[in-house]
Order: C-alpha cells, then sequence, then structure tokens
C-alpha cells in the first residue's frame, strides 16, 4: 500500500473518533454540577424573565442534542460564540493563549528529544558501565519527580535565592530574549519527566536491537560500530520512542496546567482551570475540544511516521 493510501485511511479514521470525543466532551460538560445561568449572573438572583432570556440566547432552554448539533455546526468553522461570563470571543481568547502554551510544550517537548535521545544511545552502548548506571539513576529520579515539586524548587533556587530569572513572565512579546530566558525554568520543568521516558524507552530498545543477529551479521562485516549503532540499530530502535514522543508533543500541550499556574504562566491551562471554576462552558468546551483534536492528530502523525520509518506496517 503506498504512503499516500495509508495516509488517507488514517485520516478516513479520525473522523469518527473526532465525531465521538467532541460528543462526549460536550455531555462531560453538561453533566458538570450546577446551573450555568447561575454562573453567567454571578449568581446573584435575577427575576424568572431574565433567567428565561438567558436560556434562549444561550440555548440552555434546547433539549441537549439540539444544543450539542448548535455547537458543532458552530466548532465546524471554529466559531465557538461568545462567553457568557467574561462577554469576550471564545475563538479570540482561546487564540491569544494558544501561543504560550505550545512554546512552553514545544520547548519542553525538544528538550526532551534533545537530551533524551543521545543519553539513551550512550546508556545502551555503555550498559553496566557507569555512565549506564548513572543515566538510570537520573532517569528513574526524573520520572518520579512530581513537575509542581521541581517547579517550586527551581524557582525557590535560580528566582528567589539567585536572582537570576524574574519570578513572573516579562512584559514582552513571546518572541523575545527575555521571554526566553523566563521559559527555561518551566521548560525544564514540563520536560525533566518527558526526557527521562524517552531515554528509558530508548535504552530499552536499543538494547534488544543490539542483541538482533543482524547486528551481529554488521560487525561480521567490518562495519564501524558507529556506523552499525547509529544506522542500523537507531533506526529500528526508534519506532517506539516515535509512539512514545508523538503523544507526549500533545500531553504536554494540555498537561502544563500545574507548570503554567506555578510560572503564571498564560497558557491555556490556567485558561481552563479558570473557566472550570467559573462554569464557562462554551470556553471549556472550546478548549476540551482543542486538546482531543491534538491528541487525535498526534496520533495520526505518529502512524505516518511509523509507517515512513517501518514500511510492512502500512500492509
Amino acid at each position: 500500500m503506498s504512503l499516500g493510501r495509508y495516509v488517507s485511511r488514517r485520516l478516513a479514521v479520525t473522523v469518527p473518533v473526532l465525531v465521538g470525543v467532541s460528543a462526549l466532551t460536550f455531555l462531560f460538560v453538561h453533566l458538570l454540577p450546577g446551573d450555568a445561568v447561575d454562573a453567567i449572573v454571578g449568581f446573584r438572583d435575577v427575576s424568572p424573565a431574565t433567567e428565561a432570556a438567558i436560556r434562549a440566547e444561550y440555548h440552555l432552554d434546547q433539549p441537549v442534542w439540539n444544543q450539542y448539533l448548535l455547537w458543532v455546526r458552530d466548532a465546524v468553522t471554529l466559531e465557538f460564540g461568545e462567553s457568557p461570563v467574561t462577554g469576550r470571543n471564545v475563538t479570540a481568547t482561546i487564540g491569544s493563549r494558544l501561543p504560550a502554551t505550545l512554546a512552553l510544550g514545544g520547548a519542553a517537548w525538544l528538550l526532551a528529544l534533545a537530551i533524551g535521545i543521545p543519553a539513551g544511545i550512550v546508556t545502551a552502548v555503555k550498559a553496566g558501565e557507569p555512565a549506564d548506571e548513572l543515566g538510570r539513576v537520573a532517569a528513574l529520579a526524573g520520572i518520579a519527580t512530581p513537575n509542581f515539586w521541581l517547579g517550586l524548587i527551581l524557582l525557590f533556587v535560580f528566582s528567589v535565592r539567585l536572582g537570576w530569572v524574574r519570578v513572573i513572565p516579562p512584559d514582552a512579546p513571546l518572541a523575545s530574549i527575555a521571554t526566553a530566558k523566563f521559559l527555561v525554568l518551566p521548560t525544564i520543568t514540563l520536560g525533566t519527566a518527558a526526557t527521562a521516558l524517552v531515554m528509558r524507552l530508548l535504552r530499552s530498545s536499543m538494547r534488544r536491537e543490539l542483541d538482533a543477529p543482524y547486528v551481529t551479521t554488521a560487525r561480521a562485516k567490518g562495519l564501524p560500530e558507529r556506523t552499525v549503532v547509529l544506522k542500523h540499530v537507531l533506526r529500528n530502535a526508534l519506532l517506539p520512542v516515535v509512539t512514545i514522543a508523538g503523544l507526549q508533543l500533545a500531553f504536554l500541550i494540555d498537561g502544563a496546567v500545574v507548570v503554567e499556574g506555578i510560572f503564571s504562566w498564560p497558557g491555556m491551562g490556567r485558561l481552563l482551570v479558570r473557566s472550570i471554576l467559573r462554569r464557562d462552558y462554551p470556553l471549556i468546551q472550546a478548549i476540551v475540544l482543542l486538546i482531543a483534536v491534538a491528541i487525535v492528530l498526534a496520533n495520526l502523525l505518529v502512524d505516518v511516521v511509523y509507517a515512513i520509518l517501518d514500511p510492512r506496517i502500512r500492509y
């Protein structure tokens, strides 16, 4: 099967998945306790006429299934309406926060690959040696350390004690030196566990490949060890890492809620928490749907890269 046909089939599968995710998202948000009208009016007493007008304006007086269809109609065009709590356009609100979350999640993901892959190769090749033992301890510590605790420690040491980094984000554009300096600590906080996971996964995968018969054959032919490891072993060992790395990219973006809170980073995570506390239904639904779409697309990207690395998967 050609790569184009394989990608088309995978794209066709994502459509029912997105429909199911959107339906569950809408349903779960509406199962949250409390009345949306109370949140809209600030939990103040209002007249029955005013309450009825609010329900009619936001379609809250209609059956849930009809509300869902209306929401899907708007979501297809990325028009999620206005927030009944803030009065601001939902799409514009998300658009103002999304770049900050993408910057933080993307930086943490690149950190995980930039350190995790070389470290995984070294620990696999040096198995049983001090470098391997050191790497295993570091990976275990990285996975076991809660990111909220690591973030607080880094913030206390480098911001409060040493004064090297600002405590709060600078009032500067996202693409600026000042913002880049500030992002160092949140990136380390968010990317530490992902780095450790990539390293451990690649080490285990490479150890299995290094014992494979084709590696013995390559060595018997006189290929340099560097060529055997980087050209033959690494390509096959990267397959499980690709799966995890793709999913990590999506989860790092939506999993930055705690880190954004610690470093006062104006991203989607803080916006989602605030929206839940305010019962801002349109904003909650839009953010959760966006996260779900990101995860589905990350899975699709993983499948495509997987098929490129190993064409046998297409059949």
